[in-house]
């Protein structure tokens, strides 16, 4: 399938500047496309938003710290999760779009159901992808915690590479993928998105550290009963971060949420070869709902 040249623009709120790409033009609801932590709008590859936008406009963006959007000092994020939802939010008015079909990734499933909560007007449907119940940093002693070996991923400081160096720097962040996504590694696709990760930082460092480092905001576990759109929920089965328990938990507590398993998945966006599985669904879900 062609890869299609994306638009380029920019969202404005207050101070930061957003850096934003439209596949497709036509008058359907658009998919916003919301990355993970330490990310950026490389994350959704162009040949992914390419076989959606056959249909609808998809966007995509950088949140704050990532890519070419505004960046913090190393270490000094000063601004929170419930920040990124606006920002969500001011995305899509620059866009001209009164509402969208979120599709968010772990950190970007967190600013997803927010928006779904604070903004419902703008949000057409809602697909949460290896996600949890009240977002990342919340405790949810119900239920279970990251596995062993990613906890290990977490206490143990990795070795850095020589940052002058751009293939050791694009080794470096396709291999910190690898504990995350298991058996689904797929070593061509992570180094692909990691070149262009390089490529289009601003600032790497702060790319890939202060995602991790602000504030989460308020608990939302107990308003999940408030969401009203459709909602669908992609989680790997093999998922050390989140194990599927919390993919559960999200299904039922979002009123009419489907959940669907990623047989040997773990965690993040899955790679291409899950998207004949995830493209009909979510185009099912989506619908022909427009503007």
């Amino acid at each position: 399938m062609p890869t299609l040249n994306p638009q380029q623009m920019t969202a404005y709120r207050d101070t930061t500047e957003l850096a934003v790409e439209q596949f497709g033009d036509s008058s359907a609801a658009p998919v916003l496309l919301i990355h993970g932590a330490g990310n950026s709008l490389t994350a959704w590859p162009p040949s992914f938003c390419a076989e959606l936008a056959q249909n609808r406009p998809v966007i995509r963006y950088d949140t704050r710290d990532a890519g070419q959007s505004t960046t913090w000092p190393v270490g000094e994020p000063d601004y929170t999760l419930p920040d990124l939802v606006e920002d969500a939010s001011a995305v899509l008015t620059a866009t001209g779009h009164d509402s969208a079909h979120l599709v968010g990734v772990s950190m970007g499933s967190a600013i997803a159901q927010l928006l779904a909560l604070d903004h419902p007007a703008q949000v057409a449907s809602l697909t949460i992808i290896s996600g949890t119940p009240g977002g990342p940093g919340h405790e949810a002693a119900d239920l279970p915690e990251m596995t062993p070996q990613m906890t290990e991923v977490f206490s143990t400081e990795p070795e850095e590479p020589d940052w002058s160096d751009r293939e050791a720097v694009i080794r470096y962040l396709s291999e910190s993928e690898r504990p995350f996504q298991g058996e689904a590694f797929d070593e061509d696709h992570q180094r692909a998105i990691a070149s262009a990760t390089v490529e289009r930082a601003q600032n790497l460092a702060a790319n890939l550290t202060n995602h991790f480092m602000m504030d989460p905001g308020s608990p939302w576990r107990q308003r999940l009963g408030e969401i009203t759109v459709p909602t669908l929920i992609l989680h790997g089965d093999a998922d050390p971060l989140f194990p599927a328990e919390h993919s559960e938990a999200l299904a039922r507590e979002i009123p009419g949420a489907q959940l669907h398993l990623l047989r040997r998945m773990g965690h993040g966006f899955p790679p291409p070869a899950y998207w004949p599985e995830i493209v009909p669904l979510l185009e099912r879900h989506f619908g022909t709902q427009t503007n």
